[in-house]
């Protein structure tokens, strides 16, 4: 006889992923597909997204991917239908996909870089939101999480959009917290840290050792699956009562003084 009440199985539960084929959306793809969810995979790379499914189909698990570039505001709408039609309904939303921008505030291209990073990491999770909503009121609690970063609790030199762009989603998610409060729909984001994905593939050995190091506790970059079960956490029936957080991820990067 079990003593608590609340589930922490998401087994049965549609899951959407944006940006699945790679990094930190394609282990949580896969891990909401081991805890039993049934998994739509959202990506711009039709390549990489075919790999991610046969991956999760091959182990028996329920998927099917949809290519997406987040920023066509008029595929939105057809995708997250389509995946509301083969499923059934949505029940979870993780706002993944992203970009790196950065780069001196005085540069050429500082605008179009501005633009950019804002219109991945920030409005096409808006237009997501809105068009998934109707599922999600649907839904048995219904889940928002958004991934921003630890860019958003900092700054970096040379890094504004993105420090921006991540600040705005953090703002986002407690707006819409507050907003959807009412109506059984939780929204959260996770802050990672330094991961171990093709973002960060160009930097050197030798400097993640020496930033991590110097600024993180336990002293190295994270996994990506690491980062999926903090999103996974969010997610769970039982994380009812948890909303309008912006969890880190972050191996303790954001608690370290010296």
């Amino acid at each position: 006889m079990k003593l608590s009440k609340l589930s922490r199985s998401i087994a049965g539960k549609v899951a959407l992923v944006t940006g699945a084929a790679s990094g930190m959306g394609r282990a949580t793809a896969a891990l909401f597909a081991d805890e039993g969810a049934k998994v739509a995979a959202i990506d711009i790379n039709q390549a990489a997204l075919d790999g991610v499914v046969h991956e999760i189909s091959a182990a028996g698990y329920p998927v099917r991917g949809w290519p997406l570039d987040v920023t066509d505001s008029a595929a939105i709408d057809g995708v997250i239908t389509a995946v509301a039609a083969h499923f059934g309904g949505i029940d979870i939303l993780i706002n993944n996909a992203g970009i790196g921008a950065g780069g001196p505030v005085d540069a050429d291209d500082y605008e179009d870089k501005w633009r950019r990073a804002f219109d991945v990491l920030v409005t096409a999770h808006v237009r997501i939101i809105r068009a998934a909503l109707p599922y999600l009121r649907q839904a048995d609690g219904g889940r928002i999480v958004n991934i921003a970063s630890t860019e958003g609790l900092g700054a970096t030199k040379h890094a504004s959009p993105y420090t921006a762009a991540k600040t705005a989603v953090i703002g986002l998610t407690r707006s819409l917290a507050v907003e959807f409060g009412t109506e059984n729909i939780t929204v959260n984001c996770i802050c990672p840290g330094p991961v171990r994905t093709g973002m960060t593939d160009s930097i050197p050995e030798e400097n993640k050792r020496e930033y991590a190091r110097r600024r993180v506790a336990l002293k190295r970059y994270a996994d990506p699956e690491e980062v999926a079960h903090g999103t996974l956490s969010l997610v769970l029936p039982a994380a009812s009562f948890i909303t309008g957080v912006a969890l880190p991820v972050d191996g303790g990067l954001t608690i370290r003084n010296a």
